[in-house]
């Protein structure tokens, strides 16, 4: 928590410094009309005493209300300024770290455990501001204000007092002691409510299709069965705060009149009046006490919860950037449009076996390399090394004669268009799908957003659409068919106009007329630029200036086509089992 509260700047430092001085004032006021409550029961019971001297004690009362009630308003609107501020300013970091963190360790925390940290982490750490500053503060300064207007007016009735918090201290803690560790298991199961609730709705046609329903109905219920009986312990703690309260400021009262009354028994006239006067204090300060740890109680309500949401919170800040920024620029290139691969080897973290095993080539400017192999080969894999999705466990990539770990990552990005296996549309029109991004240049026109539409074979589609390239996407692209969304994915990396082209199986859902022409239309549209292309197909790789096949992370065969047919087995073996032997002969 001490760690998040380093993000507070020096104004909002400066802003609760001026919040405790007012909250000091509000206490001291509020502590007043005890005072003025005892002089009024004094002049009561006093002969000779004028109207207008209660009257006089009255108005200070109202004066100290008013002031209390204003001061009250005053405090609420600075700090929820604070807590609002803060809150935007963490949620702010917390996005900006999630950029930065590479793709293992966003598997790690997941997606939905993250988007939970976002949000309702972050609003129990603003609840905690915004109720918590107060109270923190108010609530001390009250209880022992009021302890020490009245610790030395009677023994007897101070005990009473203090046996009144010694009651509520230990229910509190005790309260505390259970609820505590059942705070980090409802932030746990949130995520696990977003994670089953996110797999409905990204995957409700297929559970639709086998008529799964019923089978994630019971999943979520089970899980939300799970948080909901957590929650309800925790509210049955709680519930045993405020009787017990209520208990405790009752027995105070009635206590408080028990002992003055057994006292005044035996007391002068002249003491009586006095003690009476006491017991007014004595009841109107122990209501001050017991509600400052009223107060208090709620802290500790979300107090636990806040921790937690804060420790989820550092979890995420915390983690290290495996993927560092290096301090190359496209000025310090040595080459143009080539990529090298070293003895590169690579495994995912933790893992016991290296997923690719001393894989090298080398691709120069304009030439088109293929990558084939059976799944799970390490095709895409090897195709994510090079953007620095991962970083490599040994070897050496170069990007245009440089290590790609030496470049600035924005730098690398822009040398790089790179078309992701999965297409994902993001909410908004086609234009600005294909327009995505900052390419270190000018944004791409409404002219070149065209070419790029006509050169992806996407342009046909697009006419049809009510409104054109202005048309709206969903989010994910739902309203458009796969083989639509892998079009328009290529048509946003020919806007971006790179040296490098990455196609990571991202023509599987074309047919093969279309991706056919679109290969030729972006071949003679992109002339020198260098293409990587992963694929299944024969027929998309036939005509690359060099195919490498992989094999459960080796390298097995590099070469042409036709040469790959007589040298590599692996190769002729795909091959065959998509085109026949006289298609293959004649390709």
């Amino acid at each position: 928590m001490r760690k998040l509260f380093k993000n507070l700047t020096t104004k909002d430092k400066v802003i609760i410094f001026i919040v405790t001085l007012i909250i000091v004032f509000q206490v001291w006021v509020e502590l007043r009309l005890p005072d003025f409550m005892s002089e009024i029961t004094k002049l009561i019971q006093t002969d000779g005493s004028k109207m207008s001297e209660i009257l006089e004690q009255g108005g200070y009362m109202l004066l100290c209300a008013f002031a209390s009630m204003f001061t009250a308003i005053i405090v609420g609107y600075l700090v929820s300024g604070i807590s609002a501020g803060f809150s935007l300013k963490l949620r702010e970091k917390l996005f900006k770290k999630v950029q930065k963190l590479d793709v293992a360790s966003i598997r790690k925390i997941s997606t939905p455990s993250l988007i939970t940290r976002t949000t309702n982490d972050v609003t129990q750490i603003e609840m905690l501001i915004a109720l918590g500053l107060q109270v923190l503060i108010k609530a001390p300064i009250m209880a022992i204000w009021a302890i020490t207007k009245i610790i030395n007016r009677s023994y007897q009735l101070s005990a009473i007092v203090g046996a009144g918090v010694i009651i509520l201290l230990i229910t509190i803690f005790t309260i505390m002691y259970h609820v505590t560790p059942k705070f980090k298991k409802v932030q746990k199961l949130t995520d696990d409510v977003n994670n089953v609730t996110r797999d409905n709705i990204i995957g409700v046609r297929v559970i639709r299709a086998f008529n799964a329903e019923k089978f994630h109905r019971d999943k979520f219920e089970k899980t939300n069965d799970k948080l909901t009986r957590t929650n309800i312990y925790i509210q049955k703690c709680f519930a045993f705060m405020s009787p017990i309260m209520n208990l405790v400021m009752h027995f105070l009262t009635l206590g408080i009149y028990f002992i003055g009354a057994i006292i005044m028994i035996n007391a002068t006239m002249v003491d009586k009046l006095n003690l009476f006067s006491n017991m007014v204090v004595f009841t109107s300060y122990g209501m001050q006490v017991i509600i400052s740890f009223l107060l208090l109680s709620m802290i500790f309500m979300i107090l636990p919860r806040a921790q937690v949401s804060a420790n989820r919170i550092n979890e995420v800040l915390d983690t290290e950037v495996d993927i560092k920024d290096g301090d190359k620029t496209k000025e310090d290139k040595k080459e143009e449009g080539t990529i090298e691969f070293k003895n590169v080897s690579f495994k995912y973290p933790d893992a016991d076996e290296y997923l690719l095993d001393d894989i090298s080539f080398k691709v120069k400017k304009g030439e088109t390399v293929a990558f084939i192999g059976s799944t799970g080969s390490g095709k895409s894999t090897l195709i994510n090394l090079i953007p620095r999705f991962y970083d490599i466990s040994k070897g050496e990539i170069l990007v245009d004669g440089i290590n790609v770990k030496d470049y600035k990552l924005e730098e690398l990005h822009n040398i790089i268009g790179y078309v992701p296996q999965k297409a994902f549309m993001f909410t908004g029109s086609i234009k600005e799908n294909v327009a995505f991004g900052d390419n270190g240049k000018e944004e791409p026109s409404l002219q070149k957003i065209m070419e790029s539409v006509q050169v992806a074979q996407a342009k046909e589609f697009i006419k049809d659409m009510p409104k054109g390239v202005d048309s709206h996407l969903a989010r994910g692209g739902t309203n458009i068919s796969g083989g639509q969304k892998q079009r328009v994915s290529i048509a946003r990396v020919i806007a971006r106009d790179p040296e490098i082209y990455i196609f990571d199986d991202s023509f599987s859902a074309l047919d093969y007329q279309t991706d056919s022409k679109l290969r030729k239309e972006l071949k003679s549209y992109t002339k020198d630029a260098t293409m990587l292309i992963v694929a299944q197909r024969i027929g998309t790789i036939l005509n690359a200036d060099k195919i490498i096949v992989l094999d459960k992370g080796k390298c097995v065969g590099i070469g042409t086509h036709k040469e790959l047919l007589k040298n590599c087995d692996i190769y002729k073996e795909i091959a065959l089992s998509q085109l026949s032997k006289g298609e293959l002969e004649n390709a």
